[in-house]
C-alpha cells in the first residue's frame, strides 16, 4: 500500500491542491500548505517509491533562495508600475471623460453608446491593465446612461462586463506579464503577439453590438437630439473637421515613417504616436486662434475629441512603442507610464482648476491599491515556488508531461484539451491562480510538442478572460453586480423611476460575449499567424552532476515557476526514454548548472 501511494504521490498531491481550493482557502496559503505537507510525506515515503521520489531534508534549505529569486525578478516589477499608471488615470476621471466624449462622437447612431463602451473599454485596458478598475468605472458611469436612453439591461450589462475584460489581452496587460514570466519568454514578445488578437476581439465585440442594433433595434437606440452637445454655431456636428484632421495627421505620419526600417507592430505604433502628436499640435493651434481671434480652425467636437482622447492614447503609444522597438524594457516602460499618468492628471487639474483631478489623496489611494495587488501576486508566486519544490521532487512534471503528450490528436488535440481544462478551471480560479498553478505544468508538454510558447500564451490569455465572464462565478459579473442598482431608483436627469438590475440579467447578458471569447480561442488555434512576434532564442539547458559548481542565486529561478521540466540530454547522445519503470528522474537534491547551447 505504501509503495502504491509513493509511486502515485504526484496525482494525489495535485488532487489535494484542487480540494483545498474548492474548500475556499486562499490560493497562496493552499499552495504553501500542500507543498510543505507533501514534502514531509514525500521524504518519509521516498524509500518505498522505487526512485520515483527525490526529496530529502537538505533540499528544504533551498526554499529561502527560491523565495529570494521571486523577490529579485525584474520582470514582475512591471506589474506595480502598470497598475499604478492605470489607477491614477482611472481615479483622475479619465474614464468619465472618455465615455462622455466617445458617446457624443457616435451621437444618434443606433448602438452608439455600446460602441463607446467597447472602445473606451479597449482604451482603459491599454492604460489600467486591471479588469476590476475598468468594469467598476464603466459600470458606475455608463450603465445609468445606457438605461436612461432605453438600452436593454442584458445587452448593457454584458457589453460593460465584456469591455472590461479586454484588460486581460490588450497590452500592457498584467496577465501577459505573468504569462511571459511563467513561460520563460520576453514580455515584449507577448505584447507584440497579443496586439492583433486583442484588436480582433474588440472588433468582434463591436460586430456583435452592430448586429444587435440591426436585429433588435429597441435594445440599442441612439441618443435623442437633446442629449447631443458640442455642436457648431450653425448647429452642425463638426464631423468634417474631425475627419479632415484625422486624414491629414495620418497622411503626414505615414509620409514621415515611410522610409524607416521599422515594420509590423513597431511601424504601426510609431506611426500612430506621430499622428497623435500632430493632432495635439493642430488642436492646440485651433485653441490659440480661437482665443486670440474668436474664429475656429477646428470644430468644437474635433477639439473635444483631441483634448480628451489623444493624451491617454499618446501615453499608451509611447509606453508600448518604447517597449516594442527595444528602447525600454517593460519595467522601464511601466515606470515611464506611471510618471506620465501623474503628469497627465496634473495637467488636467491645472487646465480645469479642479482638485478632484489630481491630489495627494488620489496618489495615496492608487499607491495603496497597487501595493495590495502586488502583494497578492507575490504571495501566490511564493506559494507556487514552495509547491513546485515538492511537486517536481515527486516527478509531478513528468507525470503531467506524459499525460498531456500522449493525448490523441498531437498538437491540436493537446491545445483543445488544455483550453477545455482551463475553461472549466476558470469557474473557480482567477487568472493569477491559473497562471501560477496550471501554466507551469502545461508549458513543458507544449514545448515537447514543438508549440511556440508565445502563441500558446496568447491563446491561454484569451481563454483566461472567460474566468471573468463565467455565470455565476465570473469576477467581472461580481464587480458589475456591486455597482448596478439593486432596487428601483429615480434617474437624476429624466426624473423617471428606473427598475433595478437583476443578477439574472447580468448573467444572460454575459453569455453572448463568453461565446465570442471561445470563438476567438478557436480562431487563434486555427490561424497561429495572427500571433506575430520575434522568435526567441533557444533556452539554456540544465545539466546535473555531483560536484558541479553551484548555480548563482536566482539563475534558474527567473525562468519561471519551476525547475527545468525534464532530465538533461548529453549533446550527441540519443534522447532518454521517458516511459516505463526505467524512466530517468530529476534529482532535485543536486544543484543545477546552466550550460549554454
Amino acid at each position: 500500500m505504501l509503495e502504491l501511494i509513493a509511486q502515485n504521490l504526484a496525482p494525489i498531491m495535485f488532487a489535494a491542491l484542487i480540494a483545498f481550493l474548492l474548500l475556499g482557502y486562499p490560493a497562496a496559503f493552499s499552495l504553501s500548505a500542500v507543498g510543505l505537507i507533501f514534502f514531509v510525506v514525500g521524504v518519509e515515503l521516498a524509500p518505498y517509491s522505487g526512485g520515483a521520489i527525490n526529496l530529502s531534508w537538505p533540499l528544504l534549505g533551498t526554499l529561502p533562495e527560491r523565495i529570494y529569486g521571486v523577490m529579485t525578478n525584474d520582470t514582475l516589477l512591471a506589474i506595480p508600475f502598470f497598475a499604478f499608471m492605470g489607477l491614477i488615470l482611472e481615479r483622475s476621471g479619465m474614464a468619465e471623460d472618455l465615455l462622455e466624449t466617445v458617446g457624443q462622437l457616435f451621437g444618434s447612431v443606433r448602438g452608439g453608446l455600446a460602441y463607446a463602451v467597447i472602445f473606451v473599454g479597449a482604451m482603459l485596458a491599454a492604460t489600467t491593465g486591471v479588469v476590476a478598475a475598468s468594469v467598476i468605472s464603466m459600470g458606475l458611469i455608463s450603465l445609468p446612461i445606457m438605461l436612461r436612453y432605453g438600452y436593454d439591461p442584458r445587452f448593457a450589462t454584458g457589453t460593460i462586463a465584456a469591455a472590461g475584460t479586454l484588460a486581460q489581452i490588450i497590452p500592457p496587460s498584467l496577465v501577459l506579464i505573468v504569462l511571459a514570466d511563467q513561460l520563460g519568454r520576453s514580455v515584449g514578445d507577448m505584447y507584440t503577439g497579443a496586439l492583433i488578437p486583442g484588436l480582433m476581439l474588440t472588433g468582434l465585440y463591436t460586430l456583435f453590438a452592430f448586429v444587435v442594433s440591426l436585429v433588435w433595434k429597441d435594445a440599442a437606440p441612439g441618443l435623442p437630439p437633446e442629449a447631443i452637445h458640442h455642436r457648431g454655431s450653425d448647429g452642425s456636428r463638426g464631423y468634417t473637421s474631425l475627419i479632415a484632421l484625422t486624414t491629414v495627421c495620418g497622411a503626414l505620419a505615414w509620409f514621415a515613417m515611410r522610409d524607416t526600417q521599422y515594420t509590423g507592430a513597431d511601424y504601426v505604433i510609431l506611426t500612430l504616436t506621430l499622428a497623435t502628436w500632430l493632432a495635439i499640435v493642430g488642436a492646440a493651434a485651433s485653441w490659440l486662434i480661437r482665443r486670440s481671434t474668436g474664429r475656429r480652425l477646428l470644430s468644437a467636437l474635433a477639439e473635444q475629441v483631441v483634448f480628451v482622447m489623444v493624451p491617454p492614447l499618446l501615453l499608451i503609444f509611447l509606453v508600448l512603442g518604447t517597449i516594442f522597438i527595444g528602447v525600454a524594457t517593460p519595467t522601464e516602460g511601466g515606470a515611464m507610464g506611471a510618471v506620465g499618468a501623474m503628469l497627465l492628471a496634473l495637467a488636467k487639474r491645472l487646465s480645469e482648476n479642479n482638485k478632484q483631478r489630481f491630489s495627494l489623496d488620489i496618489v495615496r489611494s492608487a499607491t495603496r491599491a497597487t501595493a495590495k495587488l502586488s502583494a497578492f501576486v507575490m504571495f501566490i508566486l511564493i506559494g507556487a515556488r514552495i509547491f513546485s519544490l515538492t511537486f517536481y521532487g515527486v516527478n509531478g512534471h513528468l507525470w503531467v508531461e506524459h499525460l498531456l503528450v500522449s493525448l490523441p490528436g498531437g498538437e491540436i488535440g493537446f491545445l483543445i484539451f488544455v483550453n477545455v481544462l482551463v475553461f472549466f478551471l476558470a469557474f473557480f480560479l482567477d487568472f493569477f491562480e491559473l497562471a501560477f498553478i496550471i501554466v507551469p505544468l502545461l508549458a513543458p508538454a507544449a514545448q515537447a510538442l514543438g508549440i511556440d510558447l508565445v502563441w500558446f500564451g496568447v491563446i491561454l490569455a484569451v481563454n483566461m478572460q472567460t474566468s471573468f465572464m463565467h455565470p455565476p462565478f465570473g469576477f467581472a459579473l461580481f464587480y458589475l453586480r456591486s455597482v448596478a442598482p439593486r432596487s428601483p431608483y429615480v434617474d437624476r436627469v429624466t426624473g423617471r423611476t428606473m427598475p433595478p438590475i437583476t443578477s439574472a440579467q447580468i448573467y444572460w447578458g454575459a453569455v453572448p460575449y463568453l461565446i465570442i471569447q471561445l470563438i476567438m480561442v478557436g480562431v487563434l488555434i486555427t490561424f497561429p499567424g495572427l500571433v506575430r512576434h520575434e522568435k526567441a532564442p533557444a533556452p539554456a539547458r540544465v545539466q546535473q552532476g555531483m560536484g558541479a559548481p553551484h548555480t548563482p542565486a536566482g539563475a534558474f529561478e527567473k525562468q519561471g515557476f519551476s525547475l527545468p521540466p525534464y532530465p538533461p540530454q548529453i549533446p550527441g547522445a540519443p534522447p532518454p526514454d521517458r516511459s516505463g519503470p526505467g524512466a530517468p528522474t530529476l534529482d532535485m537534491s543536486v544543484p543545477p548548472v546552466i550550460v549554454k547551447p
